[in-house]
């Protein structure tokens, strides 16, 4: 299975890897077919293990390739790199500010965005999880198409670890959308369905990276670094505030500790 795997397009692999992501996401939130409401204080965990996990794949699966691959262009290498993680951020508060959509446990007043009076409340919901899973797609096949290009600081054991470490991450999220929909009273299929719906978005945004790293090869510390500005804004502009907002500040932050930890020895053993 790993010899065939190795032999794919990076296209087909991050598809194959994303395939996964998205399947998390559908796995999180068919635990709407189990219950109604879920326990805050596991959703809160979940939401700190969630952001744990972002925060150590942005910097050991992206930042810290990208600083390496840097050093052998003629600039300092942190200068492709701050700029690529500042417009990746800047890239994510655009979108964030543009399309309409609405946090998990937000009133409608809160909604944020262009005209998000004009939606219903479960579109914007779906779209502000949606919102979030387009750096983490682009950052895998960013992963990928850096393994196609060459570059000695990429393997494909980082690539294939960040997935697994997004993956594990989408779990929450699928959660985090289905089940507020139940409770406002959706059906059981439907609160699935658009729970699913939000990781549909991380196959098209991993072979838009992937193209863009395999045509544009000396943007590639750029390209790393983009999409972890991307991830790290998410992380603390909608998962950090989520997890605290029930009053379980403490577990939170801790599951964050471990959700970081366990991706650091994922991404070091394995990659």
């Amino acid at each position: 299975m790993i010899e065939l795997f190795v032999t794919l397009s990076p296209v087909t692999q991050a598809l194959i890897g994303t395939l996964f992501t998205w399947g998390m996401t559908a796995l999180g939130a068919a635990l709407v077919f189990t219950t109604k409401t879920m326990n805050e204080k596991l959703l809160d965990g979940m939401l700190g293990f969630a952001g744990g996990v972002m925060i150590a794949a942005s910097f050991w699966s992206l930042l810290s390739p990208a600083l390496a691959m840097a050093e052998e262009d003629a600039l300092p290498a942190w200068l492709p790199v701050a700029i690529g993680f500042f417009l990746g951020s800047l890239f994510l508060w655009a979108i964030d500010k543009i399309i309409p959509h609405l946090h998990p446990n937000l009133s409608m007043k809160d909604a944020e965005g262009i005209n998000p009076e004009k939606r219903r409340r479960s579109t914007l919901l779906v779209l502000a999880i949606t919102l979030h899973n387009i750096p983490e797609g682009l950052a895998v096949g960013v992963a990928f198409g850096a393994v196609a290009a060459g570059f000695p600081e990429a393997s494909l054991a980082t690539a294939v670890t960040l997935a697994i470490g997004i993956g594990i991450q989408n779990f929450p999220e699928g959660t985090a959308v289905s089940m507020p929909l139940r409770r406002e009273g959706m059906s059981r299929r439907k609160s699935f369905i658009y729970g699913q719906f939000s990781g549909m978005v991380e196959p098209i945004s991993a072979v838009i990276g992937v193209l863009a790293v395999t045509i544009m090869e000396p943007l590639l510390p750029f390209a790393l670094s983009f999409a972890a500005g991307a991830m790290i804004f998410v992380v603390v502009e909608e998962v950090i505030p989520s997890s605290h907002e029930n009053g379980n500040k403490d577990l939170a932050s801790m599951s964050l500790i471990i959700g970081f930890i366990v991706m650091m020895i994922l991404d070091v053993a394995l990659g």
